[in-house]
């Protein structure tokens, strides 16, 4: 893992501790754990898309992919690579 994927990790896990105040393993399913509900989900979709300036639409806009902080980290460098490639969000 790069030092950018870790600290978009570390990032993503401080929001989550800071907010429900538990500690998170970036593989553990945060639904499941009953960390995250569809609202907060909703949440998480505001903080990364102006944190990291992308837009989370279409495809990308599933629970799958805001399940852990791993999932959620992972989309970000997704969107980041289409758009860095030209391809869009």
């Amino acid at each position: 893992m790069t030092s950018a994927s870790q600290a978009l990790e570390a990032d993503l896990t401080d929001l989550l501790e800071r907010r429900t105040k538990i500690p998170v393993a970036p593989d553990a399913d945060l639904f499941e754990l009953g960390v995250v509900s569809s609202l907060f989900a909703m949440e998480l979709v505001v903080h990364l898309e102006s944190t990291y300036d992308i837009a989370i639409v279409g495809p990308d806009l599933v629970m799958e992919n805001f399940r852990s902080v791993q999932a959620m980290a992972a989309l970000v460098r997704r969107i980041q690579d289409r758009v860095g490639a030209g391809t869009g969000v």
